[in-house]
């Protein structure tokens, strides 16, 4: 939803992309007039590259004439993943002058045709919000090169009209951790996943590992967590019926990263007096008492950044770009419900990610 999302548009975002590095090989001395020869040449070239390059930087089109569409997987009204994306299309449209459209709730038997029905409409730029797009848009990609397909949460590069935006969520649920680890009681975490992708996974032992490991610290014996599939993103009932379930085994602490199913999972919560972490969207203005805290995701800077470049003609297929809390992409909301050593951990944990002191990848499954 639009106003849970404030529009920061950033005009430098560091983002790390994936690339092979060449090397040159040795040169042997030259005489003194052919050394000064060189140089002349090399020179000429290096303007001539120059100018190449500034030449293929150059915008091709005016914002208002690229077509542009967003296909979600869910409803923009979901407070978490699609209303974060939702949020990039109006940053969009109010700073850049672009007519960036979206669809909602597209179903995974569509994902092709209608990749497809944009790609043939002649659309510059096709978005997908979710890892679960990645085999549909590099299925249909070769077949229509002058369209890109960037997958938002996707890894496959191998076209030079695929360029997939990677947001490090494990950094987001890192910082989760930093706050669940600190107000837990019972040192009992209740975990609930969408589906079972990769990126998922990951951000989900990183935030399990993490949480466990704080609870323990503080002293609280037989910490551990109870992660689940619901193999659901949109299934408020079965979100609300997992959390339940989880919180009458002894969780405290729930964490979910999903759609509407996360909805139920926060309402399981608010009828079982447990505390929430919210993932993906400021979730504190659902119910502060429950989710004491939440860890925003500012998608809104991140599509600007993206489709900026991508209109300058800098942001092209073959690689993928990583943004994260470095970026300014993801950050901890607290409400007074927040026990001051869970914000001054949460604090701690962003500057280590800033300053790369922290390795996360080492927690991953």
């Amino acid at each position: 939803m639009r106003k849970f999302f404030a529009v920061l548009l950033s005009t430098v975002m560091v983002a790390g992309m994936m690339a092979g590095c060449g090397s040159k090989a040795a040169e042997a001395p030259a005489s003194e007039p052919a050394a000064e020869e060189a140089a002349e040449e090399e020179e000429v070239a290096e303007e001539a590259e120059e100018t190449e390059e500034a030449e293929e930087a150059a915008p091709a089109k005016d914002a208002s004439d690229v077509k542009m569409v967003l296909l979600l997987p869910g409803e923009i009204n979901d407070q978490g993943w699609n209303a974060s994306n939702y949020a990039g299309v109006v940053a969009c449209n109010e700073n850049l002058g672009t007519d960036m459209e979206y669809v909602e709730a597209v179903q995974e038997a569509d994902f092709e045709s209608t990749f497809r029905e944009y790609a043939e409409r002649g659309y510059d730029i096709i978005m997908a919000a979710g890892s679960q797009f990645d085999e549909a848009a590099a299925s249909v990609a070769a077949n229509y090169p002058d369209t890109l397909f960037m997958v938002v949460n996707g890894a496959n590069c191998d076209g030079d009209n695929l360029c997939p935006l990677f947001p490090k969520e494990y950094e987001a649920s890192y910082l989760a951790a930093c706050i669940a680890g600190n107000i837990t009681e019972s040192g009992k975490f209740g975990m609930i996943g969408g589906d079972p992708n990769q990126a998922m996974k990951d951000l989900m032992a990183v935030y399990g590992k993490t949480a466990v490991e704080i609870a323990t610290e503080r002293g609280i014996e037989g910490s551990d967590y109870n992660l689940a599939y619901a193999n659901s993103w949109s299934d408020v009932a079965l979100g609300k019926q997992m959390s339940e379930s989880m919180i009458d085994e002894g969780a405290d602490v729930m964490f979910v990263y999903a759609n509407e199913l996360g909805l139920g999972v926060i309402d399981g919560a608010v009828e079982k007096g447990a505390k929430v972490v919210g993932y993906s969207s400021d979730q504190t203005v659902i119910d502060p008492e429950t989710v004491v805290a939440s860890i925003d995701f500012d998608y809104a800077t991140m599509y600007v950044w993206a489709i900026d470049n991508y209109l300058n003609g800098e942001l092209k297929g073959h690689q993928v770009v990583e943004v994260g809390v470095a970026e300014g992409i993801y950050f901890p909301v607290y409400t007074d419900n927040c026990p001051d050593e869970a914000k001054t951990a949460c604090d701690a944990a962003v500057e280590a990610l800033k300053d790369g002191s922290v390795d996360l990848k080492a927690l991953f499954d």
